[in-house]
């Protein structure tokens, strides 16, 4: 499954309203280690397909989203299941890391 990028205008129908879990990228293209987990996030969106949605936030055109949920630091990873956030992670982490934020959901 692809990675969907999602604004203001469809956060709630692609994040808050999924029947699956869904991981929400906060990140912006200046950011060197944003840039460094990307291909790890696209790496889980694929692996994970099944059971769970992969979304990307940009937070220079979504500043409104990103102060919505409290994203002080970027990279962040947000975990939402049925429209809640349940788990988080900021930094650059390894793909077992984003992983582990989702078994069990």
């Amino acid at each position: 499954m692809a990675v969907k990028d999602v604004t203001q205008a469809t956060f709630a129908q692609e994040v808050l309203q999924s029947e699956q879990p869904v991981m929400v990228d906060f990140w912006a293209t200046w950011c060197a280690p944003c840039r460094m987990l990307g291909p790890v996030v696209d790496q889980v969106a694929d692996e994970l397909a099944s059971s769970l949605k992969v979304c990307k936030v940009n937070i220079d055109e979504e500043m409104e989203l990103a102060r919505e949920y409290n994203v002080m630091s970027i990279p962040c990873i947000v975990i939402f299941k049925g429209g809640k956030e349940v788990n988080r992670s900021v930094g650059v982490v390894p793909k077992q890391k984003l992983i582990s934020l989702v078994e069990g959901l």
